[in-house]
């Protein structure tokens, strides 16, 4: 299993790690998908919806502040909003460079500023609190698309090889690279462009060569299409019990979302 994915999981022997997979996997979706589905405007709803993740984040013995700090990830893909600003329309707020800005596009890019920051912190407490083969055998269970799941199997048993791949290939390019003292080593940023295409190219030639040779030996193990997993024990009413209470308390805050949106 990849390194990488492991080192997110944090072992731990908290009531949240000890949750079944499935149960753990499908109320992470209902969280993200409340959270899409909040009002724009229901200001309200979104301190009780952090303080809902946060909630379940003690429960692993995972700070919330660490949680909002790994969260902020999300803040720079977010700006891809920022177009809302000026196409919205609404009551000028302000004008920049001949563009006006308006109280409802400020509105909009606030909310899907904020929902894109809690939803990642959802998706990362489920990835904090279950190991990545576990959340694999989850999507199994649930009747996830078979070759969905050993697509993902595979990128991440295989995403640091690649990554070794990279890192032999920028040793490569260093080691060619001639610099003098007090001058920084290659040429212009087109030289540069092509190196990149270049190393680019050659990654894609050695992961497809390699992935030939890993199908090559699953095959003569005994391949045929599927990967052989143990049955899924039944899921105990404890679980689901445990699954149902940050189900209900999203219900209650989305149903004070919308009457806050009503009033």
């Amino acid at each position: 299993m990849s390194d990488s994915l492991s080192q997110r999981y944090q072992p731990g022997s908290s009531p949240l790690h000890r949750l079944d997979p499935r149960v753990k996997l499908v109320v992470t979706l209902i969280l993200v998908l409340g959270i899409t589905l909040t009002p724009a405007q229901a200001w309200p709803a979104y301190p009780l919806l952090w303080a809902l993740v946060a909630s379940i984040a003690a429960l692993g013995g995972i700070g919330a502040g660490r949680l909002a700090r790994l969260g902020s990830v999300a803040l720079p893909f977010a700006l891809a909003a920022a177009t809302l600003l000026f196409t919205t329309p609404g009551d000028p707020a302000a004008h920049v460079l001949g563009l006006t800005i308006t109280h409802e596009g400020i509105a909009r890019f606030a909310a899907v500023v904020l929902k894109s920051w809690l939803a990642v912190q959802a998706a990362l407490l489920l990835s904090l609190t279950t190991h990545p083969t576990d959340l694999l055998w989850a999507l199994s269970s649930l009747r996830v698309p078979t070759v969905l799941v050993q697509i993902l199997s595979f990128m991440i048993r295989y995403l640091d090889t690649l990554r070794d791949e990279v890192d032999r290939l920028n040793r490569a390019r260093a080691s060619r690279s001639a610099s003098v003292p007090g001058h920084k080593s290659g040429g212009n940023v087109v030289w540069r462009a092509t190196v990149a295409g270049h190393m680019a190219g050659s990654l894609f030639l050695r992961s497809l060569e390699r992935s030939e040779r890993v199908y090559a030996a699953m095959q003569a193990r005994g391949y045929r299409g599927e990967m052989r997993v143990l049955a899924a024990p039944p899921l105990t009413p404890r679980a689901v019990l445990w699954g149902a209470v940050p189900v209900i308390a999203l219900g209650l805050i989305e149903a004070l979302a919308a009457l806050w949106w009503h009033r």
